[in-house]
């Protein structure tokens, strides 16, 4: 995670950082849902992670598509 503590020095609001929080976190609640297949609260919680992500990925591309591509290749989304 040697990008995010790079982000951390730049800026701590922009989307590319929020998206990479957003992934952790969505990487953690998904482990913890194999282990906790009732937990309906826990997995609400992960489909509105995956939801703001989504928005803000579409937010990133109409921006900028090389950062786009940049960011989903670092995250290693959509193989």
């Amino acid at each position: 995670m040697a990008k995010k503590d790079e982000m951390i020095n730049k800026n701590v609001g922009s989307s590319d950082f929020q998206i990479t929080l957003f992934t952790d976190r969505i990487k953690k609640l998904t482990e913890h849902l194999k282990l906790n297949k009732k937990d309906e609260n826990t997995r609400r919680g992960l489909m509105k992670l995956v939801g703001k992500r989504k928005r803000l990925l579409s937010y990133v591309k109409r921006k900028s598509n090389d950062n786009y591509e940049s960011l989903i290749k670092s995250l290693g989304l959509r193989r």
